[in-house]
């Protein structure tokens, strides 16, 4: 699995993620999900870079014009609640793509063990289409592997990206031995750790709750 750090790179996506971090701005939700949605536009411009285009003709006023238009059917697919923001920052771009949509959540077996649950999905056909599953915090990277399995059930994507908004090296870790190689992951930022109770360090918080409120 390729692994991509854009926060190595100088960018208004910094300026971005800074303001999501900040405590003194997360207080405005309607901030905080507007910038994780302009995250999600940047990011997909970066992932349009690497999709496969052929020159298509145009009629303008003046003549003909080719112009080079991106040939991969996309399906963009992401785990509720905290996803949708992000979601639509690359729904935005990706304006023509199909669209993707499962549940996903962390419960303690009776071995004691942590496990990820998937009770809903909806999502159209994958064969041959270039799949990009979003979620803001890929903190173990257990949700985004069984988002990853779960959406297998529809069909074999051509190719997939996954993109996260910050992430762990613990996270990385696992999605390199569980994903195949030509998957690629796109991280905005990387931060070094998790707590004891799994949250990002430094991170943000939980993104659902800064987006839409806390939950029971």
């Amino acid at each position: 699995m390729k692994v991509v750090n854009l926060s190595e790179q100088n960018s208004l996506l910094n300026q971005y993620i800074k303001e999501i971090r900040s405590v003194a701005i997360q207080g405005d939700s309607m901030r905080f999900r507007r910038n994780i949605e302009r995250i999600g536009e940047v990011m997909a411009m970066e992932v349009s870079r690497v999709m496969d285009y052929a020159a298509e003709e145009v009629q303008t006023p003046l003549g003909i014009a080719q112009v080079p238009v991106i040939q991969d059917k996309v399906v963009l697919a992401t785990v509720l609640r905290a996803g949708l923001p992000l979601h639509q920052g690359f729904l935005n771009m990706f304006d023509h793509a199909e669209n993707a949509f499962l549940s996903a959540y962390r419960r303690v077996n009776e071995q004691g063990e942590l496990e990820i649950v998937s009770e809903y999905l909806a999502s159209p056909a994958l064969d041959g289409k270039t799949l990009l599953i979003v979620d803001p915090m890929l903190a173990t990277g257990m949700s985004m592997d069984a988002a990853y399995r779960t959406l297998l059930t529809h069909g074999q994507p051509k190719c997939v990206h996954l993109c996260c908004t910050i992430g762990t090296p613990d996270a990385i870790a696992l999605l390199q031995r569980e994903m195949p190689d030509d998957v690629t992951l796109w991280c905005a930022a990387i931060d070094p750790k998790l707590n004891e109770k799994k949250y990002i360090v430094p991170g943000l918080g939980d993104a659902g709750d800064l987006c839409f409120g806390e939950k029971l």
